[in-house]
């Protein structure tokens, strides 16, 4: 069962939703944007509306899943194609890519909530969030995207044990963030290195580890798994097959990081 605190939480939501009265939610599949399409759905019923956005920062896993998750519970879902990668700014990878990134996102979710008669947008970040840098939150705050998770007070713990509660399969799901969170700052997104980050990933993902990060740092790939999976990827079998197999993507350089899997861990350059 819930806490009152949750409880008081759930109904801040619902509440904060039901006055907007239809609500468009950029829908990453992710567990913050899982709850909340959910809740808005809940309460909006068709006036709720999925919007998925796709680029080649995207695992086609992720875009399944969010599928999958729409389509189990009757939720209206949108998918678009946005193509960050002719932003230059995007391109080049400065301290504020993600800003460029969700501004075409948000944009085109507009176009989308105009056409089919949606008041207004929605993100899915936590009261966690604003402790981190997010510069993609300035975007948010520019477009008038609504942040009903951080309106009602909820962290991302609470997030989980909400939609534990729900009964929604993403309440454990490991936190995930694009395809270009993995290159260092500076380096050149393009559409070749995406795909390569995303095949070393998948394979990581086949050999049974599942919260993990490929960096890219030019030719070198820098592997992070959390602590206790560390043992199990760097014994022999598995490190020379991960090696093997990261050579083919094209990666000359591949390496463990040794302090383990932690999120944002390339703001440790700029910070």
């Amino acid at each position: 069962m819930l806490s009152e605190g949750l409880k008081n939480k759930l109904d801040r939501l619902k509440e904060y939703i039901g006055e907007l009265g239809s609500l468009a939610v950029g829908f990453s599949g992710g567990v913050d944007s899982s709850l909340l399409i959910f809740v808005a759905h809940e309460v909006l019923g068709d006036k709720a509306l999925a919007v998925t956005c796709v680029d080649a920062a995207v695992p086609e896993r992720e875009l399944n899943e969010a599928k999958a998750f729409c389509r189990e519970r009757g939720i209206r879902h949108v998918i678009c194609s946005v193509d960050p990668l002719k932003e230059e700014e995007y391109r080049k990878n400065g301290p504020d890519r993600c800003y460029y990134c969700k501004k075409g996102i948000y944009s085109e979710i507009s176009r989308v909530a105009d056409k089919a008669g949606i008041s207004y947008m929605a993100e899915g970040s936590n009261t966690d969030d604003l402790g981190d840098y997010r510069p993609g939150l300035r975007a948010v705050e520019e477009l008038s995207v609504k942040s009903p998770l951080r309106e009602a007070g909820l962290s991302k713990a609470d997030v989980r044990e909400i939609s534990r509660f729900l009964g929604l399969p993403t309440w454990n799901k490991p936190a995930y963030a694009c395809l270009a969170s993995r290159f260092v700052y500076g380096e050149e997104i393009t559409e070749d290195k995406l795909r390569m980050i995303d095949l070393a990933e998948d394979f990581l993902i086949e050999k049974g580890f599942t919260e993990e990060r490929v960096r890219m740092h030019g030719n070198m790939a820098r592997i992070e798994v959390p602590p206790g999976d560390i043992p199990r990827l760097a014994s022999d079998e598995i490190r020379e097959a991960v090696f093997k197999r990261f050579k083919e993507i094209g990666f000359t350089f591949v390496t463990l990081d040794l302090q383990g899997y932690r999120r944002g861990s390339m703001n440790a350059t700029i910070f």
